[in-house]
């Protein structure tokens, strides 16, 4: 009777029995679904990197390092990784430090505020990147808003904000914040008001109480945010090729030319082969510091 009862199918109240097959026969269809959705396409890209090109664009059947040599001997694609992730790591900075009070004062606020709140903060999601970058662009070109308020404040000339570093981490950085805000929220569920008020009942100072009660339990969403935002930064090309005017280069905007101008295909497969070993080691280092923090 006791081995009867401990193979047979359990009965949710007023369900049907959960048959133990239903549990492969899902994790089949999620498996079947990111082989076809993921890695196919990633071992093809990786196929890919290793063919030949001619001078016509046209994609020759044979085993080439040629790319893999060039992204290894040449020192353009060494500072080209080391700009990439810094400047992607400066917009990430900064869309924390901008994102984070946002974040802090929606998880405290309830009822309408907060719904209010998020709606404000989901609704540029709705538009597309590229007609915020426009916009980005009508603001900050010399003769835009900004400068145009600076200039009426004394300005002697207009500040250069377009066609450079500044103009990119401006625009991602706008951007990309809403990510980092429900980023954040996901990851404040370990915050507790009464936390923060038997801290100040101990004498804590709201500085002290921040150090030392909020910012450990909001270490969770800090991390995620940062992971999700500094992933988006890395692979973004049209921002930064609209705002940079083709004078700022990452590793996305570098595979966009050599695919879709040079017709290097090879060579655009190998750097986004690069891309997706740096999103790799993100992650090993994201599960690294969640395992620590937890």
């Amino acid at each position: 009777m006791t081995a009867a009862l401990a193979v047979a199918p359990t009965t949710p109240r007023g369900g049907s029995p959960v048959r133990p097959a239903a549990g492969p026969a899902l994790l089949a269809a999620i498996v079947a679904v990111n082989l076809l959705g993921f890695v196919v396409p990633v071992l093809n890209l990786l196929r890919l990197s290793f063919l030949k090109v001619e001078a016509t664009g046209t994609l020759r059947e044979t085993f080439d390092l040629s790319s893999w040599q060039a992204i290894l001997t040449d020192g353009f694609y060494a500072g080209l990784l080391v700009d990439s992730v810094r400047t992607c790591a400066l917009i990430t900075g900064l869309t924390l430090v901008l994102s984070y009070p946002i974040a802090l004062l929606i998880h405290r606020c309830r009822g309408t505020i907060r719904t209010l709140l998020l709606v404000l903060v989901v609704t540029p999601l709705l538009t597309s990147a590229v007609v915020r970058t426009y916009g980005w662009v009508a603001l900050l070109y010399d003769q835009g808003l900004v400068n145009g308020m600076l200039m009426a404040l004394g300005l002697s000339a207009p500040l250069r904000l377009m066609f450079n570093t500044v103009g990119v981490v401006i625009g991602l950085t706008e951007i990309l914040m809403p990510y980092m805000i429900l980023s954040l929220l996901a990851g404040f569920g370990r915050l507790d008001p009464r936390y923060e008020e038997a801290a100040m009942t101990l004498g804590a100072s709201p500085w002290r109480t921040f150090l030392r009660v909020v910012l450990p339990l909001t270490l969770p969403g800090i991390a995620l945010g940062c992971l999700l935002t500094f992933v988006l930064a890395l692979s973004s090309f049209i921002t930064p090729k609209l705002l940079g005017g083709g004078r700022v280069f990452l590793l996305a905007t570098e595979i966009y030319d050599q695919a879709m101008v040079t017709l290097n295909w090879p060579l655009a497969a190998a750097l986004s082969m690069v891309i997706l070993a740096m999103f790799g080691l993100a992650l090993v280092l994201y599960g690294r510091l969640v395992r620590r923090i937890g």
